[in-house]
């Protein structure tokens, strides 16, 4: 059962699309957007979806517009997180905030769970039912249908026109008929919103990604200047190299860089030095004792040699 996942994981890389008309199958909703869910009471549903009876849903709010609403709702959630001992934290502050970025990502954590729990299949499981018992809950599910009705309508294929219309419509030319006209002419207005807000909401998540990136980065750093400031190493030539590099401006270039990185080369180049020359102490050693050897073992030849033998002399 996936708790924790990391932002390699595939799941991070669901699309938009797939997560919306998951909520929507899910819960019998009608969202447009992820950023609809900010509100926690989408979620706390959907863990009611895979864990029937867990969320107290009389406690959700799905009319909850203000930010101290919304917390109430990820309470909930967390309370549902904690029995079922899962250990994935819920950045409350960004998610009310109603950022595309964030809530997508938390959204994508939630399907991956709901996926592993028991394959993501639901068993009798009524949205609209559970929904009615939380506050604003009714009123959802009216407008989530009152929204299906309007978008079945108006993708639905027009009735076939009678013998009376089509012999009317010979008469009078389609090119003529305002009404067409002005219906194409508000058409291409609309077709092109929609495509300035798709554009808009793909700028909102580059921009998000990039502060995420940099608030990454950014902690990286100060976790490295909380480390140098530590009394034990303080005056290092390392450390001090590496608080050069980080407090240079764009205007240092490289000169900073090179006189930073000067007495971590001295040391290397000293320690280099002591290496060497305790390798040659080494070898100067290893020759002495096996000199000394050598001569031992002539010595000791000698004396057998010229040394009388018990044999021979009885």
């Amino acid at each position: 059962m996936a708790t924790n996942i990391g932002m390699m994981d595939g799941a991070y890389f669901v699309g938009r699309s797939e997560i919306l008309a998951w909520i929507n199958s899910t819960l019998h909703l009608n969202l447009s957007k992820v950023e609809e869910a900010c509100s926690g009471a989408v979620h706390c549903q959907l863990m009611d979806s895979v864990h029937p009876g867990m969320v107290p849903m009389h406690k959700v709010n799905f009319d909850a517009k203000n930010e101290y609403e919304m917390i109430q709702n990820y309470k909930v959630l967390q309370d549902v997180f904690n029995k079922l001992k899962i250990t994935k934290h819920i950045e409350v502050s960004k998610l009310v905030k109603g950022r595309p970025l964030d809530n997508l990502e938390f959204m994508q954590w939630m399907k991956r769970y709901c996926d592993s729990v028991n394959g993501g299949g639901l068993y009798n499981y009524n949205p609209v039912e559970r929904r009615e018992a939380s506050k604003g809950g009714k009123e959802a599910s009216k407008k989530s249908a009152a929204q299906q009705c309007t978008t079945k309508g108006s993708t639905a294929a027009p009735r076939p026109p009678s013998s009376h219309a089509r012999r009317n419509n010979n008469d009078v030319s389609s090119s003529l008929n305002p009404s067409n006209v002005s219906a194409k002419t508000q058409s291409k207005p609309s077709m092109a919103l929609a495509a300035y807000e798709e554009q808009i909401t793909e700028l909102k998540l580059s921009v998000d990604s990039l502060e995420k990136e940099r608030d990454f980065y950014f902690g990286k750093l100060r976790d490295i200047e909380i480390l140098c400031q530590n009394p034990k190493i303080e005056g290092s030539p390392v450390v001090a190299a590496i608080k050069r590099i980080l407090y240079a401006t764009d205007d240092d270039h490289d000169a900073p860089v090179a006189e930073a990185l000067s007495p971590i080369n001295e040391i290397s180049e000293e320690k280099g030095s002591f290496e060497t020359q305790k390798r040659k102490n080494i070898l100067d050693i290893d020759a002495g004792i096996t000199t000394s050897s050598q001569r031992q073992r002539l010595s000791e030849a000698s004396d057998v040699h010229c040394g009388a033998s018990p044999l021979t002399s009885y």
